[in-house]
């Protein structure tokens, strides 16, 4: 069973084109002096005592702010994302989901909502 580190590891190298594109809008503070991480593993204690990982796409401590790239998986798998945002809101995170089509369609505007996440 690989490490949670190696895990996210490997996400980093199978990024999609649209969290490629978001991750060089993103990257050195380019958003509002603002540090994101990517692929980054956030830990939870389950109720049986053992730790759970969450690997959200992209995630600002200082914003608490997790950003999630969907692409047309997430459309199967609705139910898991959503008691996955409410265990990270619990943590006092907000989410912020935007399809890939929209990254890759209109950079500004998602930019725009990542800013107002933000501030």
């Amino acid at each position: 069973m690989p490490s949670i580190i190696n895990l996210c590891r490997e996400l980093r190298q199978k990024e999609t084109p649209a969290e490629k594109a978001l991750w060089q809008a993103l990257r050195n503070r380019n958003v509002l002096k603002h540090k994101f991480l990517r692929q980054h593993p956030i830990c939870v204690l389950s109720v049986q005592g053992r730790n759970l990982y969450y690997i959200p796409d992209f995630y600002c401590h200082e914003a608490k702010l997790v950003i999630e790239a969907d692409g047309p998986i997430h459309l199967y798998k609705k139910e898991y994302d959503d008691n996955r945002d409410e265990v990270l809101r619990a943590l006092g995170l907000r989410i912020l989901r935007i399809t890939n089509a929209e990254i890759l369609d209109n950079m500004p505007v998602v930019l725009n909502r990542i800013k107002a996440h933000l501030g």
